[in-house]
């Protein structure tokens, strides 16, 4: 992180992250969807210019244009739902997300195997990796669970065209919306066709939608995605 960031907090609370984002980053945006601890916040921090705070819903208040970043301790609820938020639009601003959520949830959005439908949803423009598991003894009050870091950075080189993000999504739901059958049989992929592919990809014959990682549904996209 450098001065010359903008920094969007998800979920800003009494401050407690704010302020040495404060002091490393350009410009902050804290959102906080408790009404008093916002105020708290304008009444503690707001003295900074570089700081803007916002009482709303991380799912609803608009995201900015220029390049950002996105830093916070996301619910465990609706961790999920803010990551589809912010990593839907492959076209958005956005540049990297550094957050706290649900390690379990953690782990399934960077495994490779089985790979998960939401996770190669983003896969091919965001790259995803769980960098530090946080015991919910670290937290006031402690939580149920523990939690995960999870870093997500832009690829410097998308595997696909942001253009192509709905035909390949589509490919994807596909597949995994009959889950336990044979991915060929599943997309009606024709055996010559799918023979090629899963020698030239080392994949099973037999596979099903959660073998093939990104890498592997890119290739399949490319082969047969874009005459679906």
């Amino acid at each position: 992180m450098s001065r010359h960031d903008l920094v969007v907090e998800f979920g800003a609370g009494t401050g407690s992250l704010t302020r040495p984002l404060l002091r490393r980053a350009d410009r902050v945006i804290a959102i906080e969807l408790d009404p008093a601890l916002a105020a708290f916040l304008r009444d503690d921090l707001g003295g900074d210019p570089r700081l803007t705070v916002v009482c709303g819903n991380a799912l609803k208040v608009p995201l900015p244009r220029e390049p950002f970043r996105v830093v916070g301790n996301l619910p465990f609820g609706s961790g999920t739902r803010i990551l589809q938020r912010i990593l839907d639009d492959p076209g958005s601003a956005l540049t990297r997300v550094d957050v706290l959520i649900q390690h379990e949830a953690a782990r399934k959005r960077t495994q490779v195997a089985p790979s998960t439908l939401a996770t190669l949803r983003w896969s091919p423009w965001w790259d995803l990796r769980l960098v530090r598991l946080v015991r919910r003894e670290a937290f006031v009050p402690p939580p149920s669970v523990d939690a995960g870091l999870l870093v997500i950075e832009r690829r410097a080189d998308p595997l696909l065209s942001e253009r192509h993000r709905m035909s390949y999504r589509r490919l994807v739901a596909d597949g995994f919306a009959h889950a336990a059958t044979p991915l060929a049989r599943a997309l009606g992929v024709p055996r010559r066709t799918w023979t090629a592919f899963a020698h030239e990809r080392g994949v099973p014959h037999d596979a099903r939608a959660a073998e093939l990682d990104v890498f592997d549904w890119v290739a399949l996209f490319e082969r047969i995605g874009r005459r679906r």
